[in-house]
Formats: C-alpha cells, sequence, structure tokens
C-alpha cells in the first residue's frame, strides 16, 4: 500500500454561504467542502498558495491526498472539483469526497525497473526507452501500491514491455482497455547507425549486380 500519500492541511471554515466563503478568501484560503463516508459535510479552508502549488503540479483530481485538519482524524480525500475564477482562472472554491478502503479510486501510480544489469540487451549497449512511466490504475482505496514493478532480466534488444507484463496488486485494473507499451528495449545508437550501412551497401551491392 501506499506510503507516500500527500498530507493537505485545512483548516475548519465558521459559518457557511457566500459570506463566509468571502471572507474565507479575503483572508487568504480558499474555501471548501468534504462529503462522503457517510460523515455530515465538514466546510474547510485551504491556504490559497499551498493549493495552487498542488494544482501546478498536475493531476490534482487523481490524487490521493491525506487531509489533515486541526483536532480531527486524518481522513484519505480525493477531490472532485474545483471551481475557478472565468476571468483569472484561479481556484475559488474545491470539493473533496472522503475515501473508506473499499472505495474504488483512479490514481496514477509510478513503474519502476529493476535487475537492468540482468538484462542481455541492456549489457550490449541497448537503451532502455520509457514510454510510460507511471500507469493510471482503478484502485481501492485501501490498497493502493506505492508503484509497480517491471523485471528486465532476460530481456534482450528489440524486446517490448507492455501492462500485461506488470504484476498487479489484487483488484487493480488499468483504465485503458488494452495491452499498451510501456517501455522498450532499444538497439544503440552506434548499432543502428552499424545496420543502416550494412543494408546500403547491401543495396549497393544488389545494384552493382542487376547491372
Amino acid at each position: 500500500m501506499a506510503g507516500e500519500i500527500p498530507d493537505l492541511h485545512a483548516t475548519v471554515r465558521a459559518g457557511t454561504g457566500k459570506g463566509a466563503a468571502r471572507q474565507a478568501r479575503r483572508d487568504g484560503d480558499v474555501p471548501g467542502i468534504v462529503y462522503g463516508g457517510g460523515i455530515d459535510p465538514q466546510p474547510i479552508n485551504i491556504p490559497y498558495n499551498a493549493l495552487l502549488k498542488r494544482l501546478k503540479a498536475g493531476r490534482f483530481l487523481s490524487t490521493l491526498f491525506n487531509l489533515k485538519v486541526e483536532g480531527q482524524d486524518d481522513v484519505r480525500v480525493i477531490c472532485r472539483g474545483v471551481q475557478r475564477d472565468v476571468v483569472k482562472d484561479l481556484p475559488k472554491h474545491v470539493d473533496f469526497m472522503r475515501l473508506k478502503r473499499t472505495s474504488r479510486v483512479k490514481l496514477f501510480i509510478p513503474v519502476e525497473f529493476i535487475n537492468e544489469s540482468a538484462a542481455p540487451g541492456i549489457k550490449r549497449g541497448g537503451v532502455l526507452t520509457v514510454v510510460r512511466n507511471e500507469v493510471e490504475l482503478n484502485v481501492l482505496a485501501g490498497d493502493i501500491p506505492d508503484h509497480l514493478t517491471i523485471d528486465l532480466t532476460g530481456r534482450e534488444v528489440g524486446d517490448t514491455l507492455h501492462i500485461s507484463d506488470v504484476v498487479l496488486p489484487e483488484g487493480a485494473k488499468p483504465t485503458i482497455d488494452r495491452d499498451f507499451v510501456i517501455a522498450n528495449i532499444s538497439a544503440p545508437s552506434g548499432l543502428r547507425a552499424s545496420d543502416n550501412e550494412d543494408e546500403a551497401e547491401g543495396d549497393e551491392e544488389a545494384e552493382a549486380t542487376e547491372e
């Protein structure tokens, strides 16, 4: 299970409605709401700069957060919507949903490659070209992996690694319904150039023979 779930700090927002939300923005916060999980909705405020940094980092809507509110137990949440100013395109309200361990969620999981030294193709100068360094999975909130592992043992130049080569956690499924490529081992540039020269020489010899 993932051990690097990022923390997101917030405070309880006193009051609801437009007046309380405007006051939060004047104070340098972004108002929000946390709902779901069989618990009453909780109005919160998130520091504007902290939220903007998270948004700029990307994939905010597909990142699981550990929401920390002073005086309350931490809870895992995922964003379900960010309202933005129509002119400035800056966040003005954010919605989070609480997750149970049995909740299913779509998240991007990083891919880790191991045993490069045991790959004959790489030992001979082949290059590991990573097409996807992370894969979006539909997973249980209680069983989110830190990463996916691909073993390169025995891999040769020209081998292509697909999602079917990855052992997925129990209950996890790729969101893309096809056997997509994650990486491949390509020939080193010197070898490719040599192959091209050999092909060119072969073509020249064939032309000379025909003449």
